[in-house]
């Protein structure tokens, strides 16, 4: 056997085996099918408990059960994702319809997982039964094998009301994801009909009866002008806001907020999420009026309760939580799905249009099945009602047969070869006999009571009513008319007993503008360990615990609650930080590391001192470089807008070593490395810009660099550890600016 190779570019096969998969994703696992709005295992689930008879009337079944034949059976994919998607039918909060009517934990609104399927149970609704598998008998829809060709599935089931509008759809798949919002029942119906029986009407038309989304969770959309654009193109952003009541206390005159309806979106772990950004806000003082925050939600609905103090003001703290929570949430529209085989973003019109064409074609293929059974039918009940006439001429012909064979030939061509007769008479009349096959065959199994003068009477009235049937089914089938009356009538009656009131308000308000309130100003302390972690605390903790701040931390700096802090570095930045930034809390709160809180980065710079800057903005700072380079600034220049600033003017390899107020009297004192110490008056020291480079205040030897700089007070001794002795700095001869200093030996 010969090998054959062919030459083909990598590229080209992991383009076609990319694309392969991808479409795989897309259409065998991702997307719903725009026909039933399901995705493969929602259709294989449903299908698979039809199969196993767990109907709606019928007692409930382990979920696991369920899970392990859909996956032996239809859906190779692993039981995680079946029991999920059977979940996901099951919930009422996430469907606009629930398809599966379940037993047990299901999961919550607040997002509480499901019990494991060995624990829960689960069965067909009455819905589903009806509107999506009660037709699969009748051969309306194709079936194809199933991943190992040893049953066989249907590719679509027969759903008779637009599941992809009313249960909506979100899914991922390669390159593309979808994400349809669920709608009122009652109201896509009623544009179903209208555009069944007016095919003129457009997108706008059809909004007539389909206002917007109906989210089980209710809600407010806000952006009612947006709707018709993100129905005609399919894709958009809906704005969806929950449902807030005041209540006044009982025997107070302080009020409460209670949320009663959530956005869609917030289903599951963002209902924890807001509750924690409530307190939040209540801990940052913008919501300084919220007291306390209750989640009372139960099996009845949504219901956390905002308490608020006397006299706050409640529209305020309605306009704080729509804007800085997820009380006012998106969802993103993007009306993807399969539509003849292939992923397409489709308008309402499309989706509407598409479920007509679907329906007319089940509806044809069904009063074709029934046409033909009905006419199979009328033809053995002819036969029947003929052979009443002549049954005596039949009973002779079966008497003297040898054989069913020789009984039935003679009944359908007339043979009577064989045959014994009483007379000539009757050989000749059985010659004349021209029966069906299938007449014949109903005639050999009749049996003798149906000669029976009344069964005769209930056979031609039957066989009146099969023609009736063949009339009705023969109009239906040749009158697009009368199939849509068919098709009307079946989704009223699915309206009636199906339909519920709208739940989601659709109205157009304008976007929430919060003027925020500005915190009553609080002095407090900021606390910083050594380690560069900071806080706040009030100035009564800080008076309780004095001796331990002073010992335990690097900073301490009174403040202002809306102050602001300048943080100076090494590298002659001045980082600026508004104190309302650093977490407020108790005397042994851990505290935030600086570096998260503004521009400062401990990786690369050292941070030298921190100030106020409400108070330095009308004082001198001394600047003091490594290179013995000292200026004085105004503190008025570091009162800007922006979060990080260059604080001085630095030589290529110096540092600043200080930055100080100035408000010494006697002088300041600088050390160098080389044991040189100068010391010279503060009128010496010139007023420049911040970002001039100095000039020379103690000259300086080769390699050496200033290490120390004390400012000296007026009758206090200063000393400071040099060479290895103690010095008293006060005692130092005032000198002049840019001399040498003197050297101080051990």
């Amino acid at each position: 056997m010969s090998n054959e190779f062919i030459q083909t570019e990598y590229s080209e096969i992991m383009q076609k085996s990319y694309i392969d998969y991808a479409m795989s994703v897309i259409v065998s696992r991702a997307l719903p099918d725009v026909r039933d709005g399901l995705k493969p295992v929602q259709r294989r689930c449903l299908y698979d408990m039809y199969e196993l008879g767990i109907r709606w009337d019928k007692p409930y079944r382990k979920s696991a059960r369920i899970v392990g034949d859909t996956m032996g059976k239809y859906h190779p994919h692993g039981d995680s994702s079946i029991y999920g998607a059977l979940v996901v039918m099951a919930q009422d909060f996430k469907m606009g319809q629930p398809l599966v009517d379940g037993h047990g934990n299901f999961g919550s609104i607040e997002g509480d997982g499901a019990a494991a399927m060995r624990y829960t149970e689960a069965r067909l609704t009455k819905l589903t039964q009806e509107a999506f598998l009660s037709d699969l008998d009748k051969e309306v829809v194709e079936f194809v094998p199933n991943f190992d060709e040893t049953e066989k599935e249907p590719s679509v089931l027969p759903a008779r009301i637009p599941n992809l509008l009313v249960n909506g759809s979100e899914g991922i798949a390669v390159g593309m994801t979808t994400a349809i919002p669920p709608h009122n029942l009652g109201e896509v119906i009623d544009a179903l009909i209208a555009l069944i029986r007016d095919s003129s009407l457009t997108n706008q038309d059809l909004m007539k009866y389909v206002k917007g989304p109906d989210f089980p969770t209710g809600g407010i959309v806000v952006n009612a002008s947006d709707l018709e654009q993100i129905y005609s193109t399919g894709t958009g952003r809906i704005r969806i806001r929950g449902k807030v009541e005041v209540e006044k206390v009982p025997r107070s005159e302080r009020k409460r907020i209670v949320i009663t309806q959530i956005p869609y979106p917030m289903i599951g772990a963002g209902i924890g999420k807001f509750l924690n950004d409530v307190a939040a806000l209540a801990d940052s003082k913008l919501g300084s009026d919220i007291a306390d925050i209750s989640n009372q939600s139960s099996k009845e609905g949504i219901r956390i309760v905002l308490e608020l103090r006397k006299g706050a003001d409640e529209e305020y703290i309605k306009k704080l939580l729509y804007k800085k929570t997820r009380l006012e949430d998106t969802f993103s529209v993007n009306m993807l799905a399969v539509s003849n085989g292939k992923p397409e973003t489709l308008s309402l019109h499309d989706i509407l249009e598409a479920h007509i064409e679907f329906q007319f074609e089940i509806a044809t293929k069904k009063y074709r099945n029934l046409l033909d059974g009905e006419l199979a039918k009328k033809e053995i009940q002819e036969g029947l009602i003929r052979a009443v006439d002549v049954i005596d001429l039949i009973i002779e012909i079966l008497r003297g047969s040898k054989d069913r064979s020789m009984a039935r030939n003679c009944l359908v061509t007339g043979n009577t070869d064989g045959i014994r007769f009483k007379t000539k008479k009757s050989k000749a009349d059985a010659a004349k006999l021209r029966f069906t096959e299938a007449q014949a065959n109903a005639i050999l199994e009749m049996r003798l009571y149906k000669l029976i003068g009344l069964e005769i009477d209930a056979l031609m009235a039957e066989y009146e009513e099969t023609k009736k049937k063949i009339e009705r089914y023969t109009d239906i089938l040749n009158n697009y008319s009368s199939m849509a009356d068919v098709i009307v009538r079946q989704l009223e009656e699915f309206r009636k007993n199906y339909a519920n009131e709208r739940r989601t308000m659709i109205c157009e308000e304008e976007e929430i503008v919060l003027e925020e309130r500005k915190a009553e100003a609080y002095p407090c302390v900021l606390l910083m360990d050594r380690f560069g972690y900071a806080r706040t605390v009030d100035e009564a903790v800080y008076e309780k615990n004095k001796d331990a701040a002073e010992e335990e931390n690097r900073f301490v700096i009174h403040c202002m609650s809306d102050s602001r802090l300048c943080i100076f570095t090494d590298i002659g930045k001045a980082h600026i930080l508004k104190v309302e930034k650093i977490p407020h809390g108790k005397f042994r709160d851990k505290g935030t590391p600086i570096d998260n809180l503004c521009n400062y980065d401990s990786a690369s710079e050292s941070l030298l001192s921190i100030m106020n800057l409400e108070e330095i903005k009308a004082q001198h700072l001394i600047f003091l470089t490594a290179h013995g380079f000292i200026k004085m600034v105004e503190g008025s220049e570091f009162d800007v807008a922006k979060l990080t600033v260059a604080a001085t003017k630095l030589e290529e390899d110096d540092r600043l070593i200080s930055v100080h107020p100035a408000h010494f009297q006697a002088g300041c004192v600088m050390i160098t490395k080389t044991c040189m110490a100068l010391r010279i008056q503060e009128e010496d020291i010139p007023l420049q810009k911040k970002n001039a480079r100095g000039v020379i205040g103690i000259r300086l030897a080769k390699d050496d660099e200033v290490v120390q700089v004390h400012y000296l007070e007026d009758g206090a001794p200063t000393e400071a550890e040099v060479n290895g002795r103690s010095v008293a700095l006060n005692r130092l001869r005032i000198a002049s600016r840019g001399a040498k200093g003197t050297k101080i030996r051990k």
